[in-house]
């Protein structure tokens, strides 16, 4: 049945439209993190494109990101206060085997996210906090390959839609997703001192709850990274995303983020640990929460 919509004023329009979008970017509540999909931006950095050799690993990502504000279309802030935050432990399980395909190390892996998210948005009138575990990632092939100065990684696996989202806030998306890995890394020097490192996600999502298409999205992390003489590593890292289609029924609608920082990381051989911090600021977002990002990564080898 058709029905006339009320008459707004130019601004009362303008703030009508706005509680639209931000209602609409909502129906995936994950979304603050991700560039319309599950996986988190910024989480990898330098030397992320390369696999681990032949062995069983956990890498626990703790990640804090803090919302400043709202994107239009054109990446202008919309009106009001429109903040919020969510902090995340992603537990990352990875065993690399022995054996080879196409010349490569093959393995397999999953990722159980850990996540409370705190939504205070003017604009759309919500103010809401959720925790909970997230939607769960389970990746049936990773293959790594390595040469002199070289890695490159390839790997896929499914994005489930198990966990809550009813609620803004809630730590699901309410859609599958197939995501799809491929990067490298090339070192600049025999040492392998210094390195520059590419890593793209491509996420194939699949219908929300409501039925709605939710569109593609392709996610690059990079980092330059130089390894000094005491161990220490300290690099430039930073992500650019594209959403590549509107969600179904929205449109000129399509997520961007791109953001740059600096990481700092050391490994101790003799424990099998590894940890590396990072900061990164979001430059430019375009229909979407626009913030920066502070994470922690654990690396221990069993």
């Amino acid at each position: 049945m058709k029905t006339h919509s009320p008459a707004y004023s130019p601004s009362e329009q303008g703030r009508h439209k706005s509680r639209c979008f931000i209602a609409a970017l909502l129906l995936a509540p994950g979304a603050a993190l991700a560039v319309n999909g599950h996986y988190v931006p910024g989480i990898e950095g330098i030397r992320g494109a390369s696999a681990p050799p032949p062995g069983t690993y956990y890498r626990g990502y703790t990640v804090r990101y803090e919302i400043d504000q709202l994107n239009d279309n054109n990446g202008k802030a919309l009106p009001g206060s429109n903040t919020g935050s969510v902090t995340a432990l992603a537990n990352r399980i990875i065993h690399i085997t022995d054996k080879k395909f196409l010349n490569a190390d093959y393995g397999f892996e999953t990722i159980i996210p850990i996540q409370h998210t705190s939504l205070d948005f003017n604009i759309a009138g919500i103010d809401n906090s959720e925790s909970g575990v997230g939607d769960i990632f389970v990746g049936p092939v990773i293959l790594g390959w390595h040469g002199q100065q070289w890695d490159a990684v390839f790997a896929s696996g499914l994005w489930f839609d198990n966990a809550s989202s009813s609620k803004p806030a809630d730590p699901g998306l309410g859609y599958k997703s197939v995501m799809i890995t491929l990067g490298g890394t090339y070192h600049f020097d025999t040492a392998k001192s210094w390195s520059f490192s590419a890593l793209s996600r491509y996420e194939i999502n699949g219908d929300n709850k409501q039925g709605l298409d939710q569109g593609d999205s392709w996610l690059v992390e990079w980092g330059l990274g130089k390894r000094l003489d005491n161990g220490i590593e300290l690099g430039l890292v930073g992500y650019d995303g594209w959403q590549f289609e509107n969600d179904e029924g929205q449109d000129n609608a399509k997520l961007q983020k791109h953001a740059m920082g600096l990481e700092a990381g050391y490994f101790w051989p003799g424990l099998g640990l590894g940890v590396s911090a990072a900061y990164l600021n979001e430059y430019q977002v375009k229909n979407g929460p626009q913030g920066e990002l502070f994470r922690v990564n654990f690396t221990k080898i069993f």
